[in-house]
């Protein structure tokens, strides 16, 4: 990153790049936002999100806000397709009727529709697309740090991020109620303190800690030390790292794959529900079917937030997030 372009947009730069090549095969295609999808567009737009609600809380620029908000309805638009096609390649089974089968694959194709009609009307695609051209202009009306400022900045704030997460669990033993709302937003909140590495291209590096305590080894299972989630992008090049101990950041990898996990087998659940309801028009024994369709090891969602609360209060009560930073 030794040019004169500042640090922090260069990083930037990196996914608005892999986006504008995204969005070039999908002007080709007969189907822009199927492509957009399927060139997996949702990666670079988190780590842009990333990075947004990083920069923005180390300066309040109101650009970076603009810019934040733009990446996350992309990306929840892509998400929305994603939740319809993922459980419908997962349906695929003797169990479910091809009347559910059909009305998550129209689901699937309503969301497509709908991103397509989007990315006409905001000019992301078509004659006079100027989507690309518009994130270029805020990123350059932005006043960026110098490396070395940067660094600090940057620590300051995922320190802060750590922290609020810690305050907003730590003041009582956590309830959980709702997969959306509580097991979801869970996830949701440590998973970022997992791609803001990412995003960071290598500022972020893993320092290892030999023989780690006896409470950590449930976490440091072979799936989790070997993902390449927690692989950090090569920062040979960058004179000043910011490093996090390696198993505790494997032990909050473990916790959010397994809330993941719980969360995809209550989902599974849910849009189950939403399909009967609405394929039968009826909202009369809608959970007695949706479990005779599902294998007999599912777990029912209580089950599903009773144990999502209990991992919870354990990893909590660790203060695995506390010993992230080193």
């Amino acid at each position: 990153m030794k040019n004169s372009i500042p640090v922090g947009k260069a990083r930037f730069l990196i996914y608005v790049n892999e986006i504008e090549v995204i969005l070039n095969k999908a002007e080709l295609a007969s189907n822009p936002a199927w492509t957009l999808y399927t060139e997996n567009m949702r990666k670079p737009l988190f780590m842009l999100e990333a990075l947004c609600r990083l920069y923005k809380k180390i300066k309040s620029h109101k650009k970076l806000k603009k810019l934040n908000e733009l990446f996350k309805d992309f990306e929840d638009r892509l998400g929305e397709i994603d939740f319809y096609d993922g459980f419908q390649k997962e349906f695929l089974s003797p169990n479910i009727p091809t009347s559910i089968l059909n009305y998550i694959k129209c689901k699937t194709d309503e969301k497509t529709e709908e991103l397509n009609d989007h990315l006409k009307k905001e000019k992301w695609i078509g004659k006079h697309r100027n989507g690309m051209s518009k994130i270029h202009k805020e990123l350059d009306e932005i006043k960026w740090l110098d490396e070395k400022d940067d660094t600090i900045a940057i620590l300051d704030v995922y320190h802060d991020e750590i922290k609020k997460v810690i305050k907003k669990y730590k003041k009582k033993n956590p309830e959980f109620t709702s997969i959306e709302d509580d097991l979801h937003e869970l996830r949701r909140e440590l998973r970022w303190l997992s791609i803001y590495p990412q995003a960071l291209n290598g500022l972020i590096q893993l320092k290892p800690n030999q023989v780690p305590p006896e409470f950590l080894l449930k976490y440091l299972t072979p799936e989790i030390i070997n993902s390449p989630f927690n692989k950090m992008p090569d920062g040979t090049d960058i004179p000043h790292h910011i490093l996090v101990n390696d198993n505790y950041f494997y032990a909050l990898s473990w916790m959010i794959a397994e809330l993941g996990n719980l969360k995809d087998s209550g989902l599974k659940i849910l849009i189950l529900e939403e399909s009967i309801a609405a394929v039968y028009n009826t909202k009369e024994n809608v959970e007695e079917l949706v479990y005779s369709l599902l294998n007999e090891n599912q777990k029912t969602i209580p089950q599903i937030l009773e144990h999502s609360q209990e991992i919870t209060t354990t990893f909590l009560s660790e203060n695995i997030l506390q010993n992230i930073i080193a």
